[in-house]
């Protein structure tokens, strides 16, 4: 199907999935934002707007899917192993006092961000963190928005933290560790005014001390836990060492998705463990929402409608990025940051503007209470014991993206003027 009638087609669905993407949930439909994207993917097909064939080997980023999966199945072991369950219970040990839960709770998920998928350090965390909080007689809610805001921020730091910035790595081709060091600090900071300003929000929360009596240290599988973290190392080493010049053949953009699925295949061979088991850890859905999404995404780039709206916004974007940076949190609360970075792919044309891109896209996921599939896991897992409201969370939303956002903002800013990332 070509010329209006398949643009005005294409429009529909478009709106039609990023609506049911947006709102994350319509009741009496029943669906959740993996089968909003499939459904609008076989939109797309069926009328012939983007062909199937295409849609197979054209329109789908394998190399994506693929990393996600990779990525997903050693972060399975880890879970398997009890690693996470671990990690956060030593926190709550340690800490003692509700301030220095707070700081403890910030660093641990920040940085575990950064090395695994912020969606998975809150699903893991949050269950142990409610528990223990409501233990000791705290008020759980700063801890649970400490723990997404942070989830949110940390993951900045890497191409494997979230599932934007693994978009970024592979249409931007920027190696790991160049933007993992240009974006270090940018973490660093957003994780230094993120505890400083729940700090301040939440004063009066925070002066209390806590009893941990009871809680002890869980069981771990030291054997499988060695192992996987030995697989981490390797992966690390693996996204750091310029691979593509050494094996044939590959490109600079399946370097990722390569070491990642190595790192499975290497876990499934020597975990110890059911790969079975492993395999049912795996977010199935979050990978059928990147499909389906980039299948809608092609079909309406046939459409011309894409780039007029580049023209239209490219006056207010600007030489400087302050511009882009805006437009990126604006628009990455409107229709969601991966089907954002999705959209302006081939507007964004170097390293500098691709790093504001992936910055600006995640600082945005803490502004409001729907503002990333982070938030909404932790809300919807600690619904029965800490009601948060829009405006509750709006209050904290607020001051955090925009004191994050202008200090990543600065940073890179710095960077660009003083290297020319």
């Amino acid at each position: 199907m070509t010329g209006t009638p398949a643009a005005v087609i294409s429009l529909l669905i478009f709106g039609a999935t990023y609506i049911l993407i947006s709102v994350h949930r319509i009741p009496f439909l029943k669906l959740d934002r993996p089968s909003a994207a499939l459904i609008g993917a076989l939109l797309m097909v069926v009328p012939g707007i983007v062909p199937f064939d295409v849609a197979l080997r054209g329109s789908i980023n394998w190399e994506t899917i693929l990393l996600l999966l990779g990525m997903m199945v050693v972060v399975a072991y880890l879970k398997l192993a009890g690693f996470f369950e671990f990690v956060s219970t030593w926190i709550l040990l340690r800490a003692r006092t509700a301030r220095r839960l707070l700081y403890l709770l910030i660093a641990a998920s920040g940085l575990l961000s950064a090395l695994f998928v912020n969606d998975t350090i809150c699903v893991l965390f949050t269950p142990v963190v409610l528990a223990a909080v409501l233990r000791a007689r705290l008020n759980p809610v700063p801890f649970l928005i400490a723990l997404v805001t942070s989830a949110n921020i940390g993951s900045v730091m890497s191409l494997t933290g979230n599932p934007q910035n693994m978009l970024v790595g592979m249409f931007s081709r920027i190696p790991y560790g160049a933007f993992f060091l240009v974006m270090l600090p940018v973490g660093a900071a957003g994780l230094v005014l993120d505890a400083l300003l729940l700090r301040w929000i939440y004063r009066h929360d925070l002066d209390a001390t806590f009893d941990a009596a009871g809680l002890t240290l869980p069981r771990v599988d030291r054997s499988t836990l060695v192992r996987v973290l030995g697989v981490v190392v390797l992966i690390s080493l693996g996204f750091l060492l310029p691979l593509e010049r050494w094996v044939p053949r590959l490109g600079a953009d399946q370097k990722l998705p390569l070491v990642a699925l190595a790192g499975a295949g290497l876990m499934l061979l020597i975990g110890g463990l059911r790969p079975a088991d492993a395999f049912a850890q795996v977010d199935w859905g979050l990978l059928v929402f990147f499909a389906g999404l980039f299948v809608v995404i092609d079909g309406i780039n046939r459409t011309g409608i894409l780039p007029a709206l580049h023209d239209r916004a490219a006056p207010i974007l600007g030489p400087s990025g302050a511009g882009l940076t805006v437009f990126t949190i604006t628009m990455s609360n409107i229709v969601s940051n991966v089907p954002y970075v999705l959209v302006v792919r081939n507007w964004i044309a170097g390293s500098y503007e691709w790093t504001l891109v992936a910055m600006a896209s995640t600082f945005a996921g803490n502004l409001t209470i729907v503002g990333s599939v982070a938030n909404m896991i932790v809300l919807e897992l600690s619904k029965d014991h800490a009601k948060i409201g829009f405006w509750q969370y709006l209050r904290v939303g607020v001051p955090v993206t925009v004191a994050t956002t202008s200090a990543g903002f600065g940073i890179l800013y710095l960077i660009h003027v003083l290297h020319r990332i």
